[in-house]
């Protein structure tokens, strides 16, 4: 089983990207919340998962492990497959999923493409238990995490930055480098932006 498959990117969408690597094309799937962290042309690293079917032989890659471990658990539930899985992490960040199923939040759950009662509940009960140990602490976590995220991007906008690169440049900040303060993620996107 692959680990990750590093090289560059050559096509981008917010489902799929090419990475080339050593001149083999590897063809991955991707959710949004990975989506935002990639730039074609650019070298990237993207943690593998390997879905064989009698069918097909899929890859879905993610930014980083956390989002991985996530998607493994959602597919261990019975009744998610690797394409619901996908939406699930598409619709939410990360933070917010852990929090959704450390809270039992089943409501939020049914919300997403695909997801019925039913369903929705079995995540909540099966997946609960392994998120809620770190839940808490995730969640306050998530709450000063976004605070930090809105001022800097507020700023940034102020200062005359389009929006949604403010967003994308101040997400990865905070990706890398989760302790930074609104000053210093602003300072940071300033050389970047």
């Amino acid at each position: 089983m692959f680990d990750y498959i590093s090289g560059e990117l050559v096509e981008l969408t917010p489902t799929s990207v090419v990475v080339d690597c050593s001149g083999v094309g590897y063809y991955i799937h991707i959710s949004l919340n990975t989506y935002q962290f990639l730039t074609v042309g650019h070298k990237q690293k993207l943690f593998v998962y390997e879905v064989i079917r009698e069918d097909a032989h899929l890859l879905f890659g993610f930014h980083e492990k956390r989002e991985r471990e996530l998607f493994l658990l959602l597919i261990s539930v019975s009744g998610v497959g690797a394409n619901t899985a996908r939406m699930i992490l598409s619709s939410m960040t990360i933070t917010e999923l852990e929090g959704v199923i450390a809270s039992g939040n089943s409501q939020i759950l049914k919300t997403v493409k695909g997801i019925g009662a039913k369903t929705a509940e079995r995540i909540i009960v099966d997946l609960k238990d392994k998120i809620k140990a770190s839940g808490e602490s995730l969640i306050m976590g998530a709450i000063a995490q976004s605070a930090i995220e809105n001022e800097a991007v507020a700023a940034l906008v102020m200062l005359g930055f389009v929006q949604t690169a403010s967003v994308k440049v101040v997400r990865k900040l905070l990706v890398d480098s989760p302790l930074m303060t609104v000053e210093q993620v602003i300072k940071a996107a300033l050389k970047i932006l």
